[in-house]
């Protein structure tokens, strides 16, 4: 369950590499989204053990939503020249980013909560991870954009908004 958690990281950490990253912020990143991986299904367990289950389709229309904008927001920043984004992977831009990919870690606790778990294991191997997974498509990306230059961002962009969609209409 927390390599299916994992591989939205993952996917949305790949286009999120398009992007100019340091490796200082790579590191931040995956940390921050492990440790939102952690928040999210343990504020979801609580919850679920105490509430039904219809809050995790709030959840999920929420990341994607959020998805939704950080993508509309790379396709817009990649046609514009020399300005910056108007969302980055830092600051309110990462919370934002780290909460869109972890609010389905929300909707899982949830369920996780309403036929109980073993929360410590749970919480710890949800945050590990997804911290490994977005590292690694962060550093793909981050190879990746080298071979696709000026287009990356957009492409990047793109991925995340396939995403937003995914989460909102299937």
């Amino acid at each position: 369950m927390a390599i299916a958690l994992g591989m939205d990281a993952f996917s949305v950490g790949l286009g999120m590499g398009l992007i100019r990253i340091k490796l200082r912020q790579i590191f931040h990143i995956g940390v921050t989204i492990g440790l939102f991986h952690m928040m999210m299904p343990l504020l979801g367990i609580i919850l679920g053990r105490l509430m039904t289950q219809k809050l995790g389709q709030v959840a999920t229309y929420t990341g994607g939503s959020l998805l939704l904008i950080l993508g509309i927001q790379m396709i817009y920043a990649s046609f514009r020249k020399n300005e910056t984004p108007l969302i980055t992977p830092s600051g309110l831009g990462l919370i934002l980013f780290s909460l869109s990919v972890s609010l389905d870690s929300f909707s899982v606790g949830l369920s996780l909560g309403i036929y109980g778990t073993d929360i410590v294991s749970t919480i710890f191997m949800f945050g590990f991870v997804s911290m490994v997974l977005t590292w690694c498509g962060l550093f793909i990306g981050k190879r990746v954009k080298n071979w696709l230059g000026t287009y990356s961002e957009g492409i990047g962009g793109c991925i995340l908004l396939a995403f937003g969609v995914k989460l909102l209409f299937l």
